[in-house]
């Protein structure tokens, strides 16, 4: 497993998954703009769209879906220094109200004016403001437990946390000496 800088001030990383060809996140978008991939992940999972979001059409879905991705793609490669991305990754469960170590958390558009944006990006939180992308998904349902494609994002998120805490990366100065120790 290996780790990507996405932001230079250090805050945003990616993981490189062994046998990939770039890392998560940059796949991510371009999979989330691949009109024959959405197409045909769409039709694999109308029933989804349209009980939980009411959607039928899968040529809508598709141009919201790219219509997102450019956005959450700004939101995330256009950061300031000054941004807070605590701001934009939440707990993934929406139920936690306390810090945890190497917590598990989630970005997604918000304050749209349409239906709310199922797209999301999983990430470990090594620190405050400072976060380590595994994945993303398009979220149809209300849990990912209830759909292959959304639980592997979740085991995919434990398997990153694991390999941090075996390799004592426990905050941002222990992945920084990890980092270190690759070179």
């Amino acid at each position: 497993m290996k780790f990507d800088i996405i932001t230079e001030d250090e805050r945003l990383w990616a993981v490189k998954y062994e046998g990939c060809p770039d890392n998560v996140l940059y796949m991510l978008f371009e999979q989330w703009n691949d009109v024959s991939w959405l197409r045909e992940f769409f039709k694999a999972n109308i029933d989804d769209l349209t009980s939980y979001f009411r959607i039928t059409d899968v040529n809508e879905a598709i141009y919201d879906t790219i219509e997102d991705s450019e956005k959450l793609q700004c939101l995330i490669m256009d950061i300031s220094p000054d941004a807070d991305l605590d701001k934009l990754f939440r707990p993934l469960e929406n139920s936690r109200v306390k810090e945890m170590l190497l917590g598990k958390e989630k970005a997604r558009l918000k304050d749209l004016n349409k239906h709310a944006s199922w797209l999301r990006i999983y990430a470990i939180k090594l620190a405050p403001g400072i976060y380590v992308i595994t994945g993303g998904a398009i979220k149809l349902t209300r849990t990912m437990q209830e759909r292959e494609h959304t639980l592997l994002e979740l085991q995919k998120m434990e398997r990153v946390r694991r390999f941090l805490l075996d390799n004592n990366v426990i905050d941002k100065d222990a992945f920084t000496d990890y980092l270190s120790e690759l070179s």
